[in-house]
């Protein structure tokens, strides 16, 4: 039984990378890739689109939350099993995704999130300051003990994505989706996943 894996990539401004991170999930033969274009100035929406991409468009910049879920709504509505959330930036290793949807296969998991201290790398000093200063707050907010609260690589199971409401257009959604999994009492894991920290995408 092969599942039907959706990878959501919010995208603003993103014509330098989006080329690049479309071809590498093709390489790991992610197929089903859904590309919110939010209200780009470049020539996101293009490039997407010819790189193999379903490209969707918000006329003006509403922020990541609204678009993650423009495209969770559509992956759902096109019968996705799983919907992995990747950034278009670059920072998100495609070959990670299956260690993210392997314990929803297994029903291990109905959440799998990525965290990037879960394993030794390198990141900015002042970067995992605030980083760890979010898991603090995350879980005197909402109880969930996490080591990564604002990592934008997860995967859901097509009952959890229909569970998690994102409200939040922009930056909070990464605390919204942690309330709502405690809130709906969604079964999730952690995963290690690498960030792959260059100058742009910082």
């Amino acid at each position: 039984f092969l599942m039907n894996i959706s990878i959501v990539i919010p995208a603003y401004n993103e014509e330098k990378t989006i080329s690049k991170v479309i071809f590498d999930l093709k390489n790991e033969n992610y197929n089903d890739i859904i590309v919110v274009d939010d209200g780009s100035k470049d020539n996101t929406y293009k490039i997407a689109e010819s790189s193999g991409a379903k490209v969707l468009r918000h006329i003006i910049n509403r922020g990541q939350g609204a678009a993650l879920q423009t495209g969770i709504s559509y992956a759902l509505l096109n019968n996705a099993d799983i919907i992995v959330h990747f950034d278009a930036d670059g920072q998100h290793n495609a070959k990670e995704i299956k260690n993210l949807t392997n314990p929803i296969l297994n029903n291990q998991a109905e959440a799998c999130l990525g965290s990037r201290f879960l394993r030794k790398q390198n990141m900015p000093l002042s970067k995992r300051i605030v980083l760890k200063g979010a898991v603090l707050i995350i879980w005197i907010m909402y109880k969930i003990k996490l080591t990564d609260a604002h990592n934008g690589f997860r995967a859901f199971s097509r009952d959890a994505a229909k569970k998690v409401k994102i409200t939040s257009d922009k930056m909070e959604h990464a605390s919204e989706i942690v309330e709502e999994i405690k809130k709906k009492k969604i079964k999730y894991q952690e995963i290690p996943v690498t960030i792959n920290y260059t100058k742009y995408s910082i």
